[in-house]
């Protein structure tokens, strides 16, 4: 049951996240203080440093925002795009097609 639970909270965020990305606007994440531990701390930005507020900027596509926030952007979206898929075939309950279906 707990197993089911888990299953369906994991898929169906993962369906949803993108929407909610998509309906916010687009410098919604662009103010406030960092809260990375790297930048806190030691003072130095991380590689994840303004990776949230990249993919946002790129979901909404504006490529050169994202690309000043963060260039590993490029790299994380279509992951994150094939996971989504992954996701939107698991709640069908089928496998993905091709060489797809080992993500």
């Amino acid at each position: 049951m707990l197993q089911r639970i888990v299953f369906y909270t994991r898929v169906i965020t993962t369906i949803v996240a993108p929407f909610v990305v998509l309906i916010l606007p687009s410098n919604y994440f662009d103010k406030g203080e960092s809260i990375c531990l790297s930048k806190q701390l030691a003072g130095m930005e991380c590689y994840a440093c303004g990776l949230t507020r990249a993919t946002v900027h790129f979901v909404h596509f504006e490529f050169q925002k994202a690309w000043e926030f963060n260039k590993l952007s490029f790299i994380v979206v279509p992951v994150l795009f094939l996971f989504w898929l992954k996701a939107t075939f698991e709640i069908r309950g089928q496998k993905m097609p091709g060489l797809l279906k080992y993500i």
